[in-house]
């Protein structure tokens, strides 16, 4: 099978600019920030190779799979005909089941506590 082109969806590149923010603010390094992004990013664009070995989450959406990061991050995306899609990326122990659970979106969005 030939990898999936992946992109990233307007929430997708919203969360990874509030990551990027969050490890800044917890490190007040930007190199530190920039290389977990980067990592990150790289995490995302891997999916595409293996795009159906993420953990189908159709209990909260239809069609959603996840993939951890690092014990620190949860990839959501979806698989479309050809490419993946990130939908979001949930950082710091937000709930995302909560997120995708009442339909709504609202969830907090910071890291938890």
């Amino acid at each position: 099978m030939q990898p999936l082109e992946v992109v990233f969806g307007a929430e997708a590149d919203t969360d990874l600019l509030q990551i990027y923010r969050w490890v800044y603010e917890a490190s007040r390094d930007p190199n530190v920030a920039g290389r977990f992004l980067d990592r990150l990013i790289s995490r995302c664009e891997r999916i595409g190779d293996a795009p159906r070995g993420g953990r189908p989450r159709h209990d909260l959406e239809p069609g959603l799979r996840t993939v951890p990061f690092e014990r620190s991050a949860i990839i959501a995306y979806r698989i479309e005909a050809d490419r993946v899609i990130i939908t979001n990326v949930f950082y710091g122990g937000r709930d995302f089941e909560a997120f995708y659970g009442d339909g709504t979106g609202d969830e907090p969005r910071g890291p938890s506590s």
